[in-house]
């Protein structure tokens, strides 16, 4: 039989060492629930970087998909950060950075610019997604001013994939864009994944469509999804619980 005092020795290391245990859980719990709307930022952000890459190297279906995949992150990301009550300022800068990144610069170069005229308008669709994000804030609650970046871009994405990449269409429809981001109408925060079942429904159905089904399913999805939130942005989208 071991001594009392060495049994107690022997309770105390194993208590310690469970509640260490327990700590060390709990303080990553805790890191995993304050940075995952930002590992969603993060993947967006990669999203888009890949995308550049792609349409650097003329692989615009490839660059297409990345930014539906992007387009679906974004909208996932704010809903994780207000479910978990993770928002923050870094949080907010780095989902800037990151549509900046995926739905300005990645998708401007899906324009293709060859020229000065074309350059420009390439130019012109970037820092319209810069004022879009910096500039164009509202003091109403659950209100975008300005068509928000990500639809413009997956109506652009979507545009491409389904005319075989008509980059004169595609352009026509950058012009469009352009002018309902810099616009200041008021859209409603959709809010996809808090609100009613349908449209969680309906997010479910996009994700299906771009991993899952061909390209052309994908983009008339994501264009039907656009279009309707562009056109009846508080008669079907409004963040109604």
């Amino acid at each position: 039989h071991w001594p009392p005092g060495r049994v107690a020795g022997v309770f105390q290391c194993t208590k310690k060492l469970f509640l260490s245990e327990q700590a060390s859980r709990g303080r990553t719990l805790e890191f995993i629930r304050k940075n995952a709307a930002n590992g969603l930022s993060v993947a967006n952000l990669v999203a888009g970087l890949s995308s550049i890459l792609c349409s650097l190297n003329r692989q615009y279906h490839h660059s297409c998909w990345l930014l539906l995949v992007g387009f679906l992150l974004d909208l996932a990301d704010g809903a994780v950060a207000r479910r978990l009550d993770a928002c923050s300022a870094l949080g907010a800068k780095l989902d800037d950075f990151a549509d900046f990144t995926t739905f300005g610069l990645a998708t401007a170069l899906l324009l293709q610019p060859q020229s000065t005229l074309e350059g420009l308008l390439a130019i012109a669709y970037m820092m319209a997604v810069f004022a879009r994000l910096c500039f164009f804030s509202t003091g109403i609650p659950f209100t975008y001013r300005g068509l928000p970046c990500p639809y413009a871009s997956s109506l652009l994405v979507s545009t491409f994939l389904l005319t075989a990449g008509n980059v004169t269409l595609l352009r026509i429809t950058a012009i469009v864009m352009i002018l309902f981001m810099v616009d200041r109408g008021l859209y409603p925060h959709d809010k996809v994944l808090e609100s009613q079942l349908w449209k969680k429904v309906f997010y479910a159905g996009g994700v299906v469509a771009v991993l899952f089904l061909p390209a052309t399913v994908a983009s008339a999805y994501c264009l039907a999804w656009s279009i309707s939130y562009i056109i009846f942005p508080f008669a079907i989208w409004s963040c109604t619980a």
